[in-house]
């Protein structure tokens, strides 16, 4: 899953040697990808209206579902 979502940062980022994803879990067993990224390419990541990071939310989901577990992703 922290691959995909490099994949994908790195690939519409200016800078892509500047992504970092990061992979934790919390107490629950859920899986949470931080995405850093340069502040110059925020608004490229996140997109009009969230659309590229609700897209990238819901590829990460179905990944998730695919290997029975549960993910969430933050863009700091």
């Amino acid at each position: 899953m922290k691959e995909l979502i490099e994949y994908i940062a790195r690939s519409l980022a200016s800078k892509p040697e500047e992504v970092r994803v990061t992979e934790v879990e919390d107490e629950d067993g859920q899986i949470i990808l931080r995405l850093e990224v340069a502040d110059e390419d925020k608004g490229k990541i996140i997109g009009r209206q969230g659309r590229v990071a609700q897209a990238m939310r819901v590829l990460l989901r179905v990944r998730a579902v695919k290997e029975d577990t549960r993910a969430s992703l933050e863009i700091v």
